[in-house]
Parts: structure tokens; C-alpha cells; sequence
């Protein structure tokens, strides 16, 4: 019988592979001890990361952050996507007011009410002065549980390959911090867009509840990590659902 571990692993290996496929085919994905190394060596060349982007945020607000997430990934160049994701779509939260520095830093995205804005994903040095001069974002309180909210995506690009869907974005509460959220939140945005999962015109009916719910899925994707407590045990942090229809 499949266990939920089983299939959490399955979709930390897809991700490996994706990005990493020589990294992917150093290890037994598939097993406990495998995935733990792999994401071990994983968390231990972060620091190292060549390409990565820089998210400056004033204040955080759930909805509006995932409307201007998913526009600054639309914006990446493909080729520039691939580079990222081979390390991993990092990306570094900074605290500040981007107003404030527009004439300093050339960001990439800028969010529409000014709340956050962007730089890279580029070389590492590229993001160097940016990075000293401001500090990490202070997200240590816990993510609170709001009511649902549908946000829609990509509103000023044409549809292309498909027509605009609904999605549900479902992000887990229990033991997460706002920093936490980001971290995950962002992994699941940036590659799904990269991905095709989320495109323009798209509505993403925000969920936030303890845990994810048994009964959400089917999955188009999930961001799956390992506890605090124990890394070796994994748990879904935030999932997009495959397309609803309501009623």
C-alpha cells in the first residue's frame, strides 16, 4: 500500500530531476534515506546558489503577493527560468520599502500598489548591494488563518495556449510562519507559472486552513518539505488543485 510519505517523495524526486538530473541520479530518490540526503546537499550549496532573485517587500498581504508573484514570473526569460531552477528557484526576502529605492536598484517586477518588487533571478553578485544594505524580512509569526480569497493572475497578458482556468491554492497554516509561507508560496508560484500551470487570466481561489485538506486534490502541484523537527518527515505546505468548475 502507498503512504502519503511514499508519494511526497515521489514528488520531491520530480522536482530534483527536473531540476537537477545529475544530481537526481546520484541518489535513491524513492527512499527515506536517499531524498534526505539529496536534499541535504541540496540545503548546503543554497548559500552557493549562482542565479537567485530578490523579493523586497514593505508589508505582506497574501492575495496581492501571490497577484504580483505570478506577474514577476511571467516576466522571466525562459532561459533565465532554467538557470534559476537549477538552483532551485531561490529567492531571498528582504524588508523594505521599494518606493524608497527605485532610484538605487533597477528591479525587474514591481508590484502594482508598490507593496513589493524584484530583482533578478540574476547572478548571485548582481543582488550583492541590495542584500547588504537591507535586512531579511521579519515573517517569524505564524501565518494566520483568513477566509478565502480568488485572485486573478496575469490579467494584462493575452491567454495562449489555453484558455483561462480555476484553480485552488491551498496553503497550510499549522506551525508555519509568514517567512515560512514565502519560502513555500514562492517555490510553488514561480515554478508553476514557468511551468504553464498558471497562466493569464487564471483565478486562484486562496485557501488557507491548519492543514492541507484530504479531499482538495486532484493536484496540478504541490510544495513539499520537511518539518523542523524532523526533515526526514515531509509534509505538504501549499498545493494548487487541477481546474475546478463550480457547482
Amino acid at each position: 500500500m502507498t503512504t502519503s510519505q511514499e508519494l511526497f517523495r515521489a514528488q520531491v524526486a520530480r522536482r530534483i530531476l527536473t531540476a537537477r538530473p545529475e544530481l537526481a541520479a546520484r541518489f535513491d530518490l524513492l527512499t527515506a534515506d536517499g531524498l534526505l540526503s539529496a536534499r541535504r546537499e541540496i540545503t548546503r550549496a543554497a548559500s552557493d546558489a549562482q542565479v537567485l532573485a530578490v523579493c523586497v517587500l514593505r508589508d505582506f498581504d497574501l492575495p496581492a503577493w501571490v497577484r504580483a508573484t505570478c506577474a514577476f514570473a511571467a516576466g522571466v526569460d525562459p532561459s533565465t527560468a532554467a538557470d534559476w531552477r537549477r538552483d532551485f528557484t531561490r529567492t531571498v526576502f528582504l524588508a523594505g520599502n521599494p518606493v524608497n529605492l527605485t532610484d538605487r536598484f533597477a528591479f525587474d517586477h514591481v508590484a502594482d500598489d508598490g507593496s513589493a518588487a524584484w530583482l533578478g533571478p540574476a547572478d548571485a553578485g548582481a543582488s550583492t548591494a541590495l542584500r547588504r544594505l537591507l535586512k531579511l524580512f521579519d515573517g517569524a509569526a505564524e501565518l494566520p488563518t483568513r477566509p478565502s480569497a480568488v485572485v486573478r493572475v496575469l490579467t494584462d497578458q493575452d491567454p495562449r495556449d489555453r484558455a483561462p482556468v480555476r484553480r485552488e491554492l491551498h496553503v497550510a497554516t499549522a506551525g508555519v510562519t509568514i517567512a515560512g509561507c514565502l519560502v513555500h508560496l514562492n517555490h510553488l508560484l514561480v515554478e508553476a507559472v514557468a511551468d504553464g500551470i498558471v497562466g493569464p487570466g487564471d483565478e486562484l481561489v486562496v485557501r488557507q486552513a491548519p492543514w492541507l485538506p484530504a479531499s482538495a486534490g486532484p493536484f496540478a502541484a504541490l510544495r513539499i518539505d520537511g518539518t523542523p523537527e524532523r526533515p526526514d518527515q515531509l509534509r505538504a505546505y501549499t498545493a494548487l488543485t487541477e481546474e475546478v468548475h463550480d457547482g
